[in-house]
């Protein structure tokens, strides 16, 4: 299970930055005209590919505290887990619907620029549970 879960942050991970450094800078580029649909041609596929990584991260978190993983390291990680659904539910949520109704350059700005923190929790669960695999 310890695999799982290490594969499934470390997929996150690699989306987390691709999401960072490759989609969410090309809203900029789009027409607003094709706003609409590319923004929300965006949030289906990567929800997507996204959804089914959370599940796993979260259910894969669960079942290794209930197996008694109270590493501390493993503890923390979890927390972020936490960090990155509230960052989710109650920043960059609120900010895709405002983009669903069209373009907005400084929404799009703000979106890239929280979006870091969701980037950086991300990859530091990627090492904190990294490290639980070399103990």
């Amino acid at each position: 299970m310890l695999s799982v879960h290490v594969a499934s942050t470390w997929m996150l991970v690699g989306l987390i930055w691709t999401i960072q450094i490759v989609a969410y800078p090309q809203f900029r580029r789009v027409g607003g005209a094709e706003f609409i649909q590319y923004h929300f041609a965006h949030c289906w596929r990567i929800g997507l590919l996204i959804a089914p990584l959370l599940a796993v991260e979260t259910a894969s978190a669960a079942v290794l505290f209930n197996l008694g993983h109270r590493e501390r390291s493993f503890l923390i990680s979890v927390g972020l887990i936490f960090l990155n659904w509230l960052c989710t539910v109650f920043v960059q949520a609120p900010m895709h619907v405002k983009l669903m109704k069209g373009f907005d350059a400084a929404v799009i700005r703000r979106l890239i620029l929280s979006n870091w923190l969701r980037t950086l929790f991300w990859t530091a669960r990627g090492v904190l549970v990294s490290g639980l695999v070399a103990i």
